[in-house]
């Protein structure tokens, strides 16, 4: 793994619904400091990825709108490293169009595909799991997609089958792909010790990237190619509002992962979440003795059990 060829894509367009009102519309959760640290989801996912590549290699994908905040927010991210997208169209344009993006600067290179608003608390083992990916995929050609030990079941997150080794000891081979179960689904995947939850983190080659496309998704496959003499001009402004206005709105996961035959996953267990709700927020922040979580310097509780307050700035709140 040479970290020169290794780039990282942050999805950074999603609008955050499932944390109103907090999050809104106008400044959705990815650019909000939801624990308290002082770095927002965003810059928290920048700061991660730091280690494993260099910083002119990590770029993010947004809605247009989104693009000053992302500037705002990663100061020292390049102009040419923000790519917009003009209309929501799910997942697999959004990693269609930054691999061709990043194939045109780099044909030898491998690819981290995270989220911008999700939550790692174990860097160490989270850059380990990476770095094996990140082997698997170079070694094969193959899409790599990391995969957490599942602690209870449950029923808000997709999940992976696996088994076999691949090869290269810690990584497995996939065998399906499980939409959110039900309650009692959930309990036998996790008795049967043979299912994983899916992190919605992946690592790919950009050849292996292309071939899947090709193979699954070819007609958008197809029309990225198309603006490859656009990439990195002012053309590829107008090239990319005409593309997305005509290419289909899918995520990565139905078009391309649930298809492909070659997708491996690496179990790990580095403190993850996807923050999908104000529920799993609450299971990872600090909580008093009476499971009060509280998010604030000015905030004051009393006679309250198992409950949440989230205050941004320096507001009083007395509960």
């Amino acid at each position: 793994m040479d970290p020169k060829h290794t780039y990282c894509v942050i999805m950074a367009g999603g609008i955050g619904s499932r944390f109103w009102p907090m999050s809104r519309t106008a400044c959705p959760k990815q650019f909000l400091d939801f624990l308290g640290l002082g770095r927002t989801l965003i810059q928290q996912t920048w700061d991660r990825f730091l280690p494993i590549c260099p910083p002119e290699n990590i770029l993010v994908v947004t809605n247009e709108r989104y693009a000053s905040m992302v500037k705002e927010q990663l100061p020292d991210m390049a102009d040419a490293n923000i790519l917009t997208e003009p209309l929501r169209k799910n997942t697999a344009p959004c990693v269609a169009y930054a691999n061709h993006v990043i194939s045109k600067r780099d044909a030898n290179a491998s690819i981290i595909v995270a989220s911008s608003d999700h939550l790692v608390l174990k860097d160490a083992e989270f850059q380990g799991v990476i770095r094996l990916a990140l082997q698997q995929a170079g070694t094969m050609d193959c899409i790599v997609t990391l995969g957490i030990r599942p602690n209870r079941p449950d029923t808000g997150y997709g999940y992976i089958q696996y088994g076999g080794e691949a090869g290269i000891p810690g990584v497995q081979r996939v065998i399906s792909f499980r939409e959110k179960p039900d309650h009692a689904t959930a309990e036998k995947f996790v008795a049967s010790g043979d299912f994983l939850w899916n992190s919605g983190i992946f690592i790919a080659t950009a050849k292996g990237l292309h071939h899947a496309f090709a193979e699954h998704l070819p007609a958008m496959e197809l029309r990225f190619a198309q603006g490859a003499a656009s990439y990195g001009t002012p053309a590829e402004r107008a090239f990319i509002a005409e593309a997305y206005s005509t290419c289909e709105s899918i995520s990565i996961d139905y078009g391309v992962m649930e298809k492909a035959k070659n997708v491996f996953v690496v179990p790990g267990d580095f403190g993850w979440s996807d923050l999908g709700t104000w529920g799993s927020l609450y299971t990872h922040v600090p909580k008093d003795a009476h499971g009060n979580a509280a998010i604030g310097a000015m905030v004051r509780l009393h006679d309250c059990t198992n409950t949440m307050v989230h205050v941004q700035d320096d507001r009083l709140v007395v509960l």
